[in-house]
């Protein structure tokens, strides 16, 4: 571990380009203030359409809060806010939250109440967003990740530190959590500065940090080394002890895994070379152990593979594949060990970056980059058959759907 500053991001077929001829002075003017959790309260602004009328039983609706990039053309002007209906995954828009830049990655703190999104800029922040029941919500404050081009974050189960990764730089980063969701000063900085960069990497780019299943380990995936660490939060002082890391094959490219129900896998997505990796998870230690890569599904074509979910029961996973456009499913065996390939269907837009499930269980949303769209399926419960919801949602530069 070091706090040494990495290098600057490579031509990447997952990450957006920055604006290089935006100023310091109009970096600053867009971004909500990085000092104190109070500095930026009064600059944002909020563009909200009326809420939806229907005529449908209230409990159907449920929000829908989507991310983009604010400084790119066709980009959005903040965080995307929408409702959709369960029954039928039927979208509907209710206007923009304004004043949260480059919001590229979004998560919700256990309780709720508060939104949080990276600032995916070359000087990179994290903000806090209240969400208010019926109401206006409120940024809280934005505090720096001291890393550049954050590009996942992720809340402790605990609720009290938010975790989040640097693409730009390699770095993690953490921030306690305070009781009213707004966000402290970085208690940690880790800088991934080994082992080497992959082929054609200039250096580490972590790309997701999430917490076990358990509660016992973080999980950092990186990019550029190759490589998957496994951290002991310090639940007190909110500092990361490397514990374990796991190299996979070189120029990989692992991207994002995602955990079986059970605690004792993990399912890890190779952006580039285009494959998927059952990795056995020892809760003890923290280790991971990557098994032999499998295919997508998606044939010989150029296809980056996006983002892994897996279903509540644990019978089913889906990866999102850019280049492919599709989903592929899985069928998940042997208690998680095992991944049978069994499908892909078209995703119905264009450079599906991220995916996500409804808390039912019964959807799956994907957010498509290059056509901003989001699009909705059905997922039957028995055979974890996808069908579309119908046309799909427009989006600007949609590249991520969080559904609550």
């Amino acid at each position: 571990m070091s706090t040494d500053k990495g290098t600057h991001p490579p031509a990447h077929p997952g990450r957006r380009r920055f604006i290089t001829g935006l100023s310091a002075v109009a970096v600053a003017a867009t971004l909500p203030g990085c000092g104190t959790a109070e500095d930026s309260t009064s600059r944002s602004r909020s563009r909200m359409a009326p809420a939806p009328t229907s005529s449908a039983p209230r409990q159907r609706s449920r929000p829908l809060f989507l991310g983009t990039y604010t400084s790119v053309d066709g980009g959005g002007s903040g965080i995307g806010l929408a409702t959709y209906d369960e029954r039928t995954g039927r979208i509907t828009g209710a206007g923009v939250f304004e004043g949260v830049a480059d919001p590229s990655y979004l998560a919700v703190h256990p309780s709720g109440h508060t939104l949080y999104a990276v600032n995916e800029r070359e000087t990179g922040s994290v903000t806090a967003v209240r969400l208010v029941e019926n109401g206006t919500p409120e940024v809280l404050g934005s505090r720096p990740t001291g890393g550049a081009a954050p590009c996942h974050l992720s809340v402790h189960p605990s609720g009290r530190w938010l975790l989040s990764a640097d693409y730009g730089s390699g770095t993690l980063a953490v921030h306690p959590v305070e009781a009213s969701g707004a966000l402290g000063g970085r208690t940690d900085k880790v800088t991934h500065d080994s082992p080497p960069p992959g082929p054609g990497q200039e250096g580490p780019h972590a790309h997701q940090i999430v917490t076990s299943p358990d509660g016992r380990h973080v999980l950092a995936v990186d990019l550029g080394t190759d490589t998957v660490y496994t951290y002991r939060l310090d639940t007190e002082a909110g500092t990361l002890e490397e514990v374990s890391r796991a190299t996979v094959r070189a120029g990989a490219g692992p991207r994002h895994l995602a955990f079986h129900p059970s605690g004792r896998y993990a399912y890890l997505a190779n952006e580039l070379d285009n494959t998927v990796q059952v990795c056995a998870y020892d809760r003890a230690t923290g280790r991971l152990r990557p098994a032999a890569p499998q295919p997508t599904g998606t044939g010989s074509g150029t296809n980056y593979p996006a983002q892994p979910v897996v279903t509540a029961d644990g019978r089913y996973a889906y990866l999102a594949n850019r280049g492919h456009n599709s989903l592929t499913r899985y069928a998940v065996e042997a208690g998680g060990s095992r991944l049978r390939l069994l499908d892909t269907v078209p995703v119905g837009g264009d450079f599906p970056r991220h995916i996500a499930l409804s808390p039912s269980g019964g959807l799956l949303f994907a957010a498509n980059q290059r056509s901003s769209t989001v699009t909705v399926f059905h997922i039957d419960r028995r055979t974890g058959e996808l069908r579309s919801a119908g046309a799909a949602f427009t989006s600007p530069v949609a590249v991520c759907a969080l559904p609550l």
